[in-house]
C-alpha cells in the first residue's frame, strides 16, 4: 500500500526543510500532500517564496497519513504551534504511533503543546532552551520510535533521506539516492 506524508506548511515555513522531504519522498512513489494551515492555498515562505499548497486544512482530514511533516523556518513554526487544528493534528499522530518528523524549529510544536515528552529529538541551537521536557542530543538527524528530527536547514536532505528510509524499501531507497547522484 502506497504511504502517505503530510507536509504542514505555514507562512514563514523555511523553504527546504519543507520542500526537499516532498521532492525525495515523491522520487520514492510515497503520496506526498502539502497543506496550508491558513485558509489560502498560497503560502510564503521564510525567504519570500510563495508556494501553492495542494490543500487547505481546514477543508480536509489528514489524519489518515503515515507521517507528519513540521518544518522549521522563522516564524513558520511558531504559526504551526499556535494553531489548535496543527496540534489537534500532531496529538492523533502521535496518540496513534504515527511517525512526526520536526526539523530547526519545528520541534518546538510538540514542546510547545506538551506532545512526546522524554524523547530524544534534536534542533536549531535557538530553541534548544525549549526542550527541557525532551532529551535534546544536538546529532544531525535524531530518530527517536517514530520522532525523526533534524537540526536545520543545512541537514533537510539527510532529513528527507532519514523519512525515506522508513518509508520506502531498500530498492526504491538505493533508486532514489541514486537518481540524485548520492552514490553511484
Amino acid at each position: 500500500m502506497k504511504k502517505k506524508v503530510y507536509v504542514l506548511l505555514a507562512d514563514g515555513f523555511e523553504l527546504i526543510e519543507a520542500l526537499t522531504p516532498v521532492d525525495v519522498l515523491r522520487r520514492g512513489g510515497v503520496d506526498v500532500v502539502t497543506v496550508s494551515i491558513s485558509d489560502s492555498n498560497e503560502v510564503m515562505s521564510a525567504q519570500k517564496v510563495a508556494v501553492k499548497s495542494d490543500i487547505i486544512l481546514s477543508h480536509h482530514d489528514i489524519t489518515d497519513g503515515d507521517m507528519l511533516v513540521l518544518p522549521g523556518g522563522y516564524p513558520g513554526y511558531e504559526n504551526l504551534a499556535n494553531s489548535e487544528k496543527v496540534v489537534k493534528i500532531v496529538k492523533n499522530y502521535a496518540d496513534n504511533n504515527k511517525y512526526i518528523c520536526a526539523i530547526c524549529g519545528g520541534p518546538t510544536v510538540l514542546s510547545k503543546n506538551g506532545i512526546l515528552k522524554g524523547r530524544s529529538l534534536t534542533c536549531h541551537h535557538s530553541v534548544t532552551q525549549e526542550m527541557k521536557d525532551y532529551k535534546y542530543t544536538g546529532k544531525l538527524v535524531e530518530k527517536d520510535d517514530k520522532l525523526i528530527t533534524a537540526i536545520g536547514a543545512g541537514k533537510a536532505l539527510d532529513f528527507a533521506i532519514a523519512m525515506a528510509e522508513v518509508l520506502v524499501d531498500g530498492e526504491t531507497l538505493e533508486n532514489i539516492k541514486k537518481g540524485m547522484e548520492l552514490i553511484k
